[in-house]
């Protein structure tokens, strides 16, 4: 019995080994607060050394200035902006523009232009086969002199006609030619005048058609409608051409030619902004070929109708000094710069206000 109680006493001690062992737990975390604080300081040293000082959080709290007070400040920086130039986007524009074709159907058999080239009004720039146009020209050319050959023998045998019957009305006088013979001479008179006035009548038709042959002839050589340069050759010797499609390979122009004097810009700008150009206010262009160079411009008008769509106006611009290397669909920002007059509208309208 003795035995068995002292082992119930050993079952309820406590090991004191046991309990000693989270010793080192609190040595480490002892360690790892020491080593925060050595750091905090040295970090703070190391500012202080810099002579940057971090201010306490309280400190920059105080320093913040209110909400309010940043107002002033943004509203004058978006004033420039309200009152500055007002920019916008557009292109080159050819005001005369013709893809030159021809009014007839024909075989293209020479092409005397190419991309680059500058014609003058009236040259031209290709030739259709025009054989059958030749042929039947020269046909209409003998129908008319065969024409005018007639009116020539109807008018030697009417001249005749008329001696005749001055004849026979003095001998009729003197009872020396009868009345039949008389009547037969004046029959004869008012049938040549009437075979005069028909060959007149086919000569004027014949001349007629004469004429119609040779523009037709004419139109086998095609022309440029004004002076300009050659942007675009779209025909070839070979080919067929006519006025309108047809289907096929059948081509309906032989080039496009532009007149470089007319050329200008063309921008769209908002239509809340368009109150801010003036039709004649100076304008500066710069090409997206040439960045550093600034053209002088000027408005030309207002075109009087909006794009629902874009919400926009078209204006159109002139340059006041044309130059070669400017060139049509080419890429252009504008610059509508204020003038004194311009520059005085929002003042009236904030008094309004």
């Amino acid at each position: 019995m003795s035995e068995d109680k002292a082992k119930l006493l050993r079952s309820l001690s406590i090991d004191r080994s046991e309990t000693a062992r989270p010793a080192p737990r609190r040595w480490i975390a002892a360690a790892l607060v020491v080593g925060c604080v050595l750091a905090a300081a040295a970090a703070y040293a190391l500012n202080e050394f810099r002579g940057e000082p971090q201010p306490p959080k309280q400190t920059i709290a105080q320093q913040t200035p209110p909400a309010p007070a940043s107002a002033p400040q943004l509203a004058q920086s978006v004033a420039p902006v309200e009152t500055g130039n007002l920019s916008a986007s557009g292109y080159v524009v050819a005001r005369r523009k013709a893809t030159v074709a021809a009014e007839i159907t024909g075989k293209v058999i020479a092409v005397y232009i190419d991309e680059g080239m500058t014609v003058t009004e009236g040259q031209v720039v290709a030739r259709l086969d025009s054989a059958l146009a030749e042929k039947d020209h020269e046909l209409a050319k003998s129908r008319a002199d065969a024409a005018d050959a007639a009116i020539a023998a109807i008018t030697a045998d009417l001249e005749e006609a008329m001696r005749i019957q001055t004849r026979m009305e003095a001998l009729s006088q003197k009872n020396v030619a009868t009345e039949a013979d008389l009547t037969r001479t004046r029959t004869r008179v008012n049938v040549l005048t009437a075979q005069l006035r028909q060959a007149r009548s086919q000569f004027e038709s014949a001349r007629i058609d004469a004429e119609r042959s040779a523009s037709v002839l004419g139109k086998h050589q095609i022309r440029a409608p004004f002076a300009g340069v050659i942007v675009d050759r779209s025909a070839q010797p070979g080919e067929m051409i006519s006025p309108m499609s047809v289907g096929g390979f059948t081509r309906t122009g032989i080039c496009t030619v532009v007149d470089m004097d007319s050329i200008e810009i063309e921008v769209d700008v908002n239509e809340a902004f368009i109150g801010r150009v003036s039709a004649g206010g100076p304008v500066n262009a710069v090409l997206d070929a040439y960045p550093g160079w600034y053209i002088a411009a000027s408005v030309i008008a207002i075109v009087p109708t909006a794009n629902r769509e874009k919400a926009t106006v078209r204006v159109r611009i002139r340059f006041e000094q044309k130059d070669p290397r400017i060139l049509p669909d080419m890429a252009v920002k504008v610059t509508f710069l204020r003038t004194a007059a311009a520059g005085a509208a929002p003042k009236d309208t904030a008094a309004t206000k």
